[in-house]
């Protein structure tokens, strides 16, 4: 599971949050339209596309196909092998260099995995997940001032999505830029007014900052919206401490 903004100290509602951001990420790696396949059907279907790929080996598809199967397996250099010639013969490959940045980014190779995002978002400027993943790159490289830059301009060129506003406020939760934070959270759980996770962010921060009541309140106004009491109980039995 790709892990997003992790400070290693962060606390529980911050988690919570950046969950739907890990989610929308991992989701990306389906290329196609198929159900969930256990391992062994994954390796059934990398041993048929071997030998489709053997009678075809210039067919770019199947190589992508034959990476897709690689990556569920884990299998890392061999998806990485794939991408390679699939960009050898074609270096405009969207799905490649999109999938090559994820599969750097798992074996930590966060120079490389910047290098393919920007490439892949020179050729396509406005994909939201490919710049959420520039962000997540630059934050394990240790560079700050890039990643409030390109969550900056995440929120500019998607000022309607609630993700976009969710992975600033969660990067500026952990720098313990609270202030911003909060407003982040408040945008995000404007856009999206049910999702337990933003609420129990925004909350984590108010509890963290002894704001007892304000926290008390946010987490009442969520629950008459209609989010679940009990995906806020423990934020709640916070509250009465």
């Amino acid at each position: 599971m790709i892990t997003f903004f992790d400070g290693g100290k962060s606390r529980r509602g911050v988690r919570m949050a950046c969950m739907v951001i890990i989610t929308l990420s991992s989701s990306l790696l389906v290329l196609h339209s198929t159900s969930a396949q256990t391992r062994q059907q994954w390796r059934d279907s990398l041993e048929v596309l071997n030998a489709q790929i053997s009678k075809d080996p210039q067919n770019l598809h199947l190589h992508l196909l034959k990476a897709e199967a690689n990556i569920n397996l884990e299998q890392w250099d061999y998806a990485l092998a794939e991408y390679g010639k699939i960009l050898h013969a074609d270096g405009k490959n969207l799905a490649a260099l999109y999938f090559r940045a994820y599969v750097h980014t798992q074996q930590r190779h966060y120079d490389l995995a910047r290098v393919d995002y920007e490439t892949f978002l020179r050729l396509q400027p406005t994909h939201f997940e490919a710049r959420l993943g520039l962000a997540h790159v630059l934050q394990k490289m240790g560079r700050k001032t890039d990643t409030f830059d390109e969550l900056n301009r995440l929120v500019q060129m998607f000022p309607d999505s609630a993700d976009a506003y969710a992975a600033r406020a969660a990067f500026e939760t952990e720098q313990k830029q609270y202030d911003i934070a909060l407003y982040d959270w408040d945008e995000a759980i404007r856009r999206r007014p049910l999702h337990s996770g933003f609420v129990v962010s925004k909350a984590d921060i108010l509890i963290s900052l002894y704001r007892m009541d304000e926290a008390r309140q946010e987490l009442n106004a969520a629950i008459k919206r209609g989010v679940s009491r009990y995906a806020l109980k423990e934020w709640l039995d916070k509250c009465k401490k």
